[in-house]
């Protein structure tokens, strides 16, 4: 599991710079995904609404893929 944590950390660090301050403590619980609290923490205007856009696939939680995605939509900033 560490290897996908610390890929997708790296994924996030590359393509969003205000996420990439705090990369190392976004993921407070080590499961590779971001939560609206986690994203919150460094995009405090993230809204649940806007959240749940992002996550295509309802799981409550942004992958990799999630994040690529709700940035070509410009729901998050490009890095």
């Amino acid at each position: 599991m560490l290897p996908k944590t610390l890929t997708f950390l790296s994924s996030i660090g590359l393509a969003l710079p205000a996420l990439a301050m705090a990369a190392t403590e976004l993921d407070t619980n080590g499961d590779g995904l971001l939560t609206l609290d986690e994203v919150q923490v460094v995009l405090p205007d993230t809204t649940a609404e806007s959240f749940t856009a992002m996550d295509a696939n309802s799981d409550g939680a942004l992958d990799v893929e999630e994040v690529g995605m709700a940035q070509d939509a410009g729901l998050l900033p490009k890095g």
